[in-house]
């Protein structure tokens, strides 16, 4: 069975300061560590849909990077610091999630680890050997 992390081009900083891999691969499930949204500053924009998409973007490079796509997800697990912000973050969603859609859990939380950060997307996706 092939098991290892995923390390996109750039994040191998991250990968050693934080000790944490954006993407574990055991066979053939892909585990995303959950991804917050930031523009190309590092920096979380300003508007709740500029944030979101840029966090599906930067999903789709992890999962790009492991081999994979949106229609590999099969649970998607996303932490809400603001659950009035979740009719836009549905809109954005809808662009990158299609049928058939995953299993997807969305929590209320009441921080996350970027300051200002309103959601975070955490993803496991099945791909093919």
């Amino acid at each position: 069975m092939s098991r290892g992390p995923i390390i996109p081009t750039g994040a191998e900083r991250s990968y050693l300061r934080f000790q944490f891999a954006p993407a574990f691969r055991a066979g053939n499930t892909i585990y995303v560590s959950g991804v917050i949204g930031r523009g190309v500053d590092g920096a979380v924009p300003d508007g709740a849909a500029d944030e979101f998409d840029a966090a599906f973007r930067q999903l789709g490079e992890v999962l790009a990077a492991a081999g994979s796509r949106f229609a590999d997800i099969v649970d998607l697990t996303t932490f809400h610091v603001d659950m009035a912000t979740l009719g836009d973050f549905l809109a954005v969603k809808a662009r990158y999630i299609v049928e058939p859609f995953p299993a997807w859990t969305a929590v209320g939380i009441s921080a996350l680890a970027a300051p200002g950060a309103r959601a975070e997307i955490k993803a496991v996706a099945v791909v093919s050997d």
